[in-house]
């Protein structure tokens, strides 16, 4: 007697089509931008017609919510797998974290603008795309209570210097590195200013 198969393949098969629509949504938003995103567009890159896409999303900002859902899973996804490998020195685990955020937002601007810019003006991201973004400023956090800042000035400190490092290398010298030289530099600045130990070897020095 064949066994029954369990699988779903209609939720398979919505899952792929919603796969690639999203797929098709960043790269329009990385061709031209996430303001010039529409349906319209997306539809016709599938060769589907437009209403169709409105059994898989709702509107163009439930597009935007999947896309921004998506962009923050993959940081969190990045992180989880670099935190067994953060150096125990304070000081080296935050330009560690700095330079793994910093790496992410340039390799992909558009990502970066939608999840760290109001770029779509009447776009609020639902509670389940922004879980992951919660789940990602926990982890920091608990990386800087472990190194003895358990403010969240501290935090809110360090989120605005990496990202606005990022920002300026993207809008500056895109593809280049002249912000991107300063990080550790600015990282150092910030750790001195939050009262954090140097290493004894750099202490010396």
């Amino acid at each position: 007697m064949v066994a029954s198969s369990t699988r779903d393949r209609a939720a398979e098969r919505r899952e792929s089509t919603r796969a690639e629509i999203l797929e098709h949504a960043w790269a329009v938003a990385r061709e031209r931008s996430l303001s010039e995103l529409t349906l319209r567009e997306i539809a016709q890159r599938m060769g589907m017609r437009p209403p169709s896409l409105y059994t898989h999303f709702a509107s163009k900002n439930a597009v935007i919510d999947a896309m921004f859902g998506q962009a923050w899973s993959e940081y969190l996804e990045k992180i989880r797998a670099a935190a067994p490998t953060l150096p125990k020195d304070p000081r080296s685990c935050l330009q560690v974290i700095a330079l793994t955020f910093f790496d992410f937002a340039v390799a992909d601007p558009a990502r970066f603008q939608l999840m760290n810019q109001r770029v779509v003006s009447d776009f609020v991201p639902s509670h389940e795309s922004y879980a992951p973004a919660i789940e990602v400023l926990a982890l920091l956090a608990g990386n800087l209570a472990d190194a003895g800042l358990p403010g969240q000035e501290e935090c809110d400190m360090f989120v605005a210097i990496v990202g606005g490092l990022a920002d300026a290398q993207l809008a500056n010298d895109p593809g280049g590195d002249r912000w991107a030289r300063l990080l550790p530099r600015a990282i150092d600045m910030y750790a001195d200013a939050v009262g954090l130990d140097r290493p004894r070897s750099r202490r010396n020095a």
